[in-house]
């Protein structure tokens, strides 16, 4: 169940900085933060969204302006792993 919140942080993350984020980068970034991305908490996630995000983004060549990384922390903030997502509702639906 929190492998979906990696994912979730992987696609905010593209949609933030308007570009595509490598999965693999990320993965790294967030074990290298000793940060477990197969089990990645909520408040794991905000905290590395609060500080090692930027630094991670500036080696990429992508910044995020302050009003756009508190965006980014209130959408991954907000995420709920246990719901399922609208793709997710619509890929299940037969109709």
């Amino acid at each position: 169940m929190s492998r979906r919140r990696f994912e979730h942080l992987l696609a905010e993350i593209s949609v933030a900085v308007g570009a595509r984020i490598s999965r693999y980068a990320l993965w790294l970034a967030l074990r290298e933060e000793s940060m477990d991305p197969e089990d990645l908490t909520r408040a794991s996630a905000v905290d590395f969204c609060r500080g090692p995000l930027i630094d991670f983004l500036t080696l990429r060549g992508h910044r995020l302006s302050e009003r756009e990384q508190r965006r980014l922390i209130r959408h991954v903030a907000r995420f709920d792993a246990e719901l399922p997502t609208p793709e997710e509702r619509f890929s299940r639906d037969p109709a």
